[in-house]
Order: C-alpha cells, then structure tokens, then sequence
C-alpha cells in the first residue's frame, strides 16, 4: 500500500493515543500527514530504540494508548525489542513496524535479505499473540479496530511501497520536542512528567 495513504488513514482514526515515531521515513511522513507538534515523539536519531522508549511511556501512563511506529530498518538494528516487548506485555502499546524493504533515513537504500524477512513471524516466534499484518488499505481499514481497539500488547506489520524521495524533518530540536511532548502527558494524563524547576 502506499505509505501516505496508510498514514493518513491511521492518523484519521486517531483519538488520544500518543505517537512515537522512529527515525527516517516514519518521523517525516507521520509529520507531512498530521503536523503534529504536541503529541508525537520525533524520535530522531533513535537507532531501533523507538519501541523501547514508547514502552516506558507505556508504563508510565498505563491508562493511555502509545502507538510506536518503527521502520524495518531500525528493526533490524535490534530485533531484540520484540522480546523485551514480549516479556514486557504492555496492555496499552501497539507497535507498528513499517516496512518498505529498505532504509528510510539513507534515501532508501535496500535492506538486506530484503525480500525474505518475515516480521510478523519473528514477533510470533518470541510469543507475541497479538500479531496483525497488512499490506492493502482495505484490509487495514476493514482489522483496524481489532487489531487497533481491542486491549493487549500488539505488533502491527504494515508493508508500504517506498517513498521514492526524501521527505522534510519535523522542523524541531531535540529539546524542544521533549518539552511539547512531556507537556502534552502532563494535559493529557495528569502525570506529572517534569518538576517544578521546568
């Protein structure tokens, strides 16, 4: 499917969850598509860490949807998320892996063993049950709310086509993101996220 049109579907069915997204082409399309400066994570820079990094939120706000959206090549930094996801079993986290057989970040330059990587039956082979894989829109749209609505930990395979040109960063340093978004948590959830002195 193409990647936009997965996006902006996905975008429009969200409510309250908060987004974190990996670096390359998830953070830059996510942006083109919402331009949301306040409730998502660009976690630039995040070298397959992004799963991670949203299962803490996870954690930390257990009443509130986190959707972490990874490319296949950060996944393939660290395939071991799974399992700490796994072990983990956050009720409140989906995990989207966006696969487009290559790496975003570097203007797509191929994975490897592009063709034969089967995500969804690695998430499968280390216990994770909630396993969804989608790579036409209909199909998304006609699973979304059970793959998406139903409470459990969730790996969401969704292959898009390529982007086939480099895409615009979302136009914010590190520090600024942080704040809009730890300010965003405290709105949204009443948890306090920074002291006093912030």
């Amino acid at each position: 499917m193409k990647f936009r049109d997965c996006f902006e579907y996905i975008a429009s069915r969200r409510t309250k969850e908060l987004v974190i997204t990996s670096a390359g082409n998830c953070s830059e399309m996510w942006w083109e598509v919402t331009h949301d400066a306040d409730g998502v994570f660009y976690l630039e820079a995040s070298m397959s860490l992004a799963s991670m990094f949203g299962a803490g939120i996870a954690l930390g706000v257990p009443q509130t949807p986190v959707w972490v959206f990874s490319g296949d090549g950060a996944f393939c930094m660290n395939p071991g998320m799974l399992m700490v996801e796994h072990q983990m079993n956050l009720p409140n986290l989906k995990h989207f892996l966006v696969s487009n057989r290559c790496y975003g970040s570097t203007y797509e330059v191929r994975l490897p063993n592009a063709s034969s990587n089967d995500y969804a039956a690695m998430a499968r082979a280390v216990g994770i049950e909630r396993v969804y894989s989608f790579d036409k829109l209909d199909s998304l749209k006609r699973d979304f709310d059970s793959a998406l609505l139903a409470p459990g930990h969730t790996f969401i395979l969704l292959e898009v086509e390529q982007v086939g040109k480099k895409l615009k960063e979302p136009p914010m340093e590190g520090p600024e993101i942080k704040y809009r978004f730890g300010r965003h948590i405290e709105r949204l959830t009443g948890v306090r996220v920074f002291d006093e002195s912030f």
